[in-house]
């Protein structure tokens, strides 16, 4: 009978908790729940860590649940309101867009300040059709961790090169030199070796691999090379 009454007494908490929760995500708005700031995320972290205890610990008097759910969610609902009117809170709060790619180029810099790594740039840039990080004009890790890219204007969606019949497959490009390490395999599928690339690279007054922070290659043996020290690039600075 104890044991009915303890599974009773948890199916009333977490009865009467989710429809708390539902109403209080309403109030928060959409922009928390379709994006995760700073912020937002830790709001999310509070709500699971108040509920969890108070369904797994009925010792917890479930008043206490039902008045922290409220206060989160009017915390969250002041804060927002607080970054709407003032961009000096909104920035405290959340990160700045950074620019990671610049004319084709990974910016290293920004790349280890955001702590993203080039698989992970690489992988959002396939997820957006693009495998060349040469065809990007312009990419910007969001607040939110999101990339949004700007491609440079011959290789837009709709385009004149486009409607050329004699496309190449020269667009493909694949890793060859990622954070100085060289994979060999990419050149045996080319059929190229090592000879050939620090030939190509010593045209590039680089000698050696360590240099090279990316470096990939196309089916048509293009070559693009992102370099470990980069001088100064003129990136046009990217506010909310």
């Amino acid at each position: 009978m104890k044991l009915l009454e303890e599974m009773l007494i948890l199916l009333g908490r977490v009865v009467t908790i989710l429809p708390l929760m539902l109403f209080a995500a309403l109030f928060m708005g959409r922009r928390s729940i379709g994006e995760l700031p700073v912020f937002d995320f830790l709001i999310l972290l509070a709500f699971g860590a108040v509920v969890g205890a108070d369904i797994a610990d009925p010792n917890i008097p479930h008043i206490h649940t039902g008045v922290a759910i409220i206060l989160i969610a009017l915390l969250q609902k002041m804060v927002a309101y607080l970054k709407i009117k003032s961009r000096k809170v909104g920035s405290l709060l959340t990160f700045e867009p950074i620019t990671v790619i610049h004319e084709g180029q990974l910016i290293v810099e920004n790349l280890r300040k955001t702590q993203y790594s080039i698989d992970n740039i690489l992988l959002m840039l396939r997820e957006k059709d693009i495998f060349n990080v040469r065809d990007v004009r312009v990419g910007i890790l969001e607040a939110n961790g999101n990339l949004t890219v700007m491609k440079n204007v011959e290789k837009n969606t709709v385009t004149l090169e486009d409607m050329n019949i004699s496309r190449t497959s020269d667009d493909l490009a694949l890793p060859l030199i990622i954070d100085g390490k060289l994979y060999r395999k990419v050149l045996v599928q080319l059929n190229l070796d090592e000879k050939w690339l620090m030939d190509r690279l010593a045209e590039e007054s680089v000698y050696n691999l360590k240099d090279v922070f990316f470096a990939s290659i196309t089916e048509g043996r293009s070559l693009h090379i992102t370099l470990r020290k980069q001088t100064a690039l003129n990136i046009p600075p990217i506010y909310h």
